[in-house]
């Protein structure tokens, strides 16, 4: 069981993950590696985008599940198991719309309930040379909502990989009382290797704030690879964990009054102008 955490600080753990069309493998795969960081000290675990299913270019989508459906109720079991507050990076979630699904986070608590649930708004369609095929919307329904769930080291403002380059969503998280952010990602390799870093540190930086960013790495199958490199970053921009290659996980603790005396230092959030809409 992992250690109980002090209210003003949190050990974090980043997972990384390459997973495939082999939905036990990958789940499995997971609760080892929950496990592993609860042994460690984390109180907070972080799975990735796609955690129990991501297929090869072309390869039909799997089944849709329910937030009551097989895979939450297992991963609920780990969390439970191990005392830990477990970020579901995302699932295929149904939706309203026919013949699309939403890309769907779960936060859940120690005791396995479901504290949060956020549905990705912004969809992956690009134009990249060789990445053409990676249309999220023909699949997804966008979600309409952010979120800031009330975990139990603090608020933690909830979005999924592409939303990442939306700096206007990340600070309205924390005008809502964000203090971490994550970013459950499987970003590309192609973008990945230029922007991932980059686009992480930024927001942590504009928002005084924690970034959790779990990741997928690697082949998971015919066209599709991620860049991994999962990361914790601290409010002033600085790399505190990475995950280098590979499955395995990264540890770091958020020091909120840390934060807070950073916030005050420099109080830029307090120095906003503009309105977000």
């Amino acid at each position: 069981m992992a250690e109980a955490q002090s209210p003003s600080r949190v050990v974090a753990a980043v997972v990384q993950m390459t997973s495939t069309a082999d939905v036990e493998r990958n789940l499995s795969t997971a609760e080892r590696l929950v496990a592993e960081a609860a042994a460690r000290g984390a109180g907070f675990v972080a799975l990735p985008e796609n955690f129990a299913f991501l297929r090869s270019t072309g390869d039909p989508p799997p089944e849709a599940q329910t937030l009551e459906g097989p895979w939450v109720r297992r991963m609920a079991a780990a969390a439970r198991t191990h005392g830990v507050t477990l970020l579901l990076g995302s699932l295929p979630e149904r939706s309203a719309e026919p013949g699309k699904i939403h890309n769907t986070s779960v936060l859940l608590g120690p005791d396995g309930a479901i504290l949060a649930v956020y549905r990705k708004i912004h969809l992956f369609d690009i134009d990249l040379p060789g990445l053409e095929h990676l249309k999220e919307s023909r699949e997804v329904a966008a979600g309409q909502d952010l979120v800031v769930a009330q975990a139990p080291f603090g608020a933690l403002g909830m979005t999924i990989c592409y939303d990442v380059r939306f700096p206007e969503q990340y600070r309205a998280l924390t005008r809502r009382g964000a203090r971490v952010l994550a970013v459950p990602s499987a970003f590309t390799e192609r973008t990945g290797k230029d922007h991932w870093e980059v686009l992480l540190r930024a927001r942590a930086i504009e928002n005084l704030a924690y970034v959790v960013a779990p990741a997928q790495v690697g082949v998971h199958g015919r066209g599709r690879s991620s860049h991994g490199h999962a990361l914790i970053v601290d409010p002033w921009g600085a790399v505190l964990a990475q995950v280098p290659d590979g499955e395995g996980i990264a540890l770091a603790e958020l020091d909120f009054e840390r934060q807070d005396r950073l916030r005050r230092e420099l109080p830029a959030l307090s120095h906003a102008r503009l309105p977000i809409e």
